[in-house]
C-alpha cells in the first residue's frame, strides 16, 4: 500500500501519489497529465522500433489507481494521446479498458499540444482547460495565474536529480510552491526535464518544493529560490 503525501493548494488539500497522481478528496477527483498513450506505435511507424506495451502499462496503472481510489471524475491534464491518430492505433482490449474507466467514471480530457484536436470515438469530454473554484487545470503552466487561484499542469514532465550515500538518483517528481502544482508524466515512454532547466525553474520565483517519486512513497525536498 503505497503513502500519499497531503499537500495545501489555494485552500484545498490534494494528496499527491508516489504513483504519479493526485486525488483531490473534496471533488473525489483523480488526476493525471501526459499520459502519451500510443507512443511507441508512432515511433514504429517513423522506423524506430519500440517495445509496444506502453500503453497497456499506462492503462494498468491507471486502472489499478482507478480501482484502489474509487474516483467519481478522472481528469487527464492534456497530451493523453502521443498524436491526433493515437486513438486509433488503440487495441481493441486498450480501447475497451477505456470504455470501462469512463463508466465507472465521469472523464475530462484536457487537450495538449501532442492532442490538439479530440478523438470522436472515446468516451468522456475535452475542454481546453477547465477551472473548479480555486483550482485551475491546464496542461501547459503559464504565468497568467488569476488572484485567488491555483494552476495543476503537466506538459513539462519534471525530473530532479539527488545525491544519496555517494549515489546520484534521479526520479520523475512533483513541483510546487503555494500557486502551483507541476504534475510528472503519467505515461510509460515519456522521459523527463529536469527541475533546474528554466523552462521550470523560471515558474517558480520562490523555493520550489519537489516530491520525488518512490515505490511507496514521495521524498519531500526544498530547493532554493532561483538566482536571478
Amino acid at each position: 500500500m503505497t503513502t500519499p503525501t497531503p499537500h495545501t493548494l489555494a485552500g484545498e488539500t490534494l494528496l499527491l501519489l508516489p504513483e504519479g497522481a493526485i486525488v483531490h478528496p473534496a471533488s473525489k477527483t483523480l488526476i493525471v497529465a501526459d499520459l502519451h498513450l500510443e507512443k511507441s506505435s508512432s515511433r514504429r511507424d517513423a522506423g524506430l522500433l519500440l517495445p509496444p506495451y506502453d500503453t497497456g502499462i499506462t492503462l494498468d496503472r491507471l486502472t489499478a489507481l482507478a480501482t484502489s481510489w474509487r474516483p467519481e471524475r478522472i481528469i487527464a491534464l492534456g497530451d493523453s494521446f502521443h498524436d491526433n491518430t493515437a486513438s486509433e492505433r488503440l487495441s481493441p482490449a486498450d480501447r475497451a479498458r477505456l470504455t470501462l474507466l469512463g463508466q465507472h467514471a465521469a472523464l475530462l480530457w484536457l487537450t495538449g499540444n501532442h492532442d490538439p484536436i479530440p478523438p470522436a470515438d472515446l468516451p468522456g469530454i475535452w475542454k481546453a482547460e477547465h477551472q473548479e473554484g480555486t483550482l485551475l487545470f491546464r496542461h501547459i503552466p503559464t504565468n497568467t495565474i488569476p488572484p485567488g487561484t491555483a494552476e495543476l499542469a503537466g506538459h513539462l514532465h519534471p525530473k530532479a536529480r539527488i545525491t544519496l550515500r555517494g549515489h546520484t538518483l534521479t526520479r520523475p517528481c512533483f513541483v510546487m510552491d503555494e500557486t502551483r502544482v507541476l504534475l510528472p508524466a503519467f505515461g510509460t515512454y515519456t522521459g523527463g526535464l529536469d527541475v533546474q532547466n528554466p523552462a521550470i525553474s523560471q515558474l517558480f520565483t520562490g523555493p520550489m518544493q519537489l516530491c520525488l517519486l518512490g515505490k511507496n512513497r514521495l521524498s519531500r525536498i526544498s530547493l532554493p529560490a532561483r538566482v536571478a
